[in-house]
């Protein structure tokens, strides 16, 4: 199944086309009245000029604003770390945001509440897009909690089975994009401070080195362990005596 294009790779995408067919378009006006080919290149070309320059200049717009979200250090969060941001941005939104426990969390990481209204998230700080399973999750978390509705935020993307699952039980999916956008939106320093939550957030061992999932409780022939929570993606584990 094609993988969804980012916001940014769509707008490069329009722009190289657009330039294009502005060389072309320019090109062959130019030559249909003048006759002359130099000319028709040297219009062409001064088009593609243009379209470039501004090209760059959204550019360097887009990078300005991904620093400003603090993006780059969500990057690099651990899943802990990620959950914990997500609470602070919340309750600088107005909700009452409270991070559920590390080992059964029962498919919410996060439960808001506002206007009486009981919000279950799932947090994912990937490096690649967010499938099925976070959604099918989210959406069972519901009952559980006895929330309204669920939510999916990661720092990636999904994948279209998940957009396609999201849509059909009504689960909100908040993307790469739309998390950028929802820091952008609220007051200049308002918004959590990526490198403090870091610093200020100890990544205890019921984190997943290997994906930065949660580590849950399972047990085994030998007993009980911890194993983590996007298996079998990932198989990595932990004893009990070691945690």
């Amino acid at each position: 199944m094609a993988r969804r294009k980012s916001k940014a790779k769509q707008e490069e995408d329009f722009f190289q086309g657009l330039a294009g067919l502005g060389f072309f378009g320019g090109f062959l006006g130019t030559f249909y009245f003048t006759r002359s080919i130099p000319f028709g290149l040297i219009v062409g070309g001064l088009i593609v000029a243009v379209i470039v320059s501004i090209m760059i200049v959204i550019g360097q717009q887009r990078a300005e604003r991904l620093k400003k979200s603090g993006i780059a250090d969500i990057d690099k969060m651990e899943g802990v770390q990620f959950e914990k941001y997500l609470g602070h941005l919340f309750r600088a939104k107005g909700y009452k945001a409270e991070i559920t426990k590390a080992a059964g969390d029962y498919g919410a990481d996060l439960i808001l509440q506002k206007d009486g209204k009981k919000i279950v998230v799932q947090a994912k700080r990937y490096s690649k897009n967010v499938g099925i399973k976070a959604v099918q999750e989210a959406q069972a978390s519901i009952a559980h909690y006895g929330a309204a509705e669920a939510w999916v935020v990661t720092n990636s993307d999904y994948t279209q089975a998940a957009y396609d699952l999201a849509k059909s039980n009504h689960v909100r999916l908040i993307n790469r994009d739309a998390l950028i956008e929802m820091i952008l939106a609220m007051n200049p320093g308002a918004a959590p401070a990526p490198r403090a939550v870091i610093a200020e957030t100890h990544v205890d061992e019921l984190t997943c080195p290997k994906c930065g999932s949660k580590l849950v409780l399972r047990n085994g022939p030998k007993g009980h362990f911890y194993g983590c929570s996007s298996f079998p993606k990932c198989r990595h584990i932990k004893p009990m005596k070691a945690v």
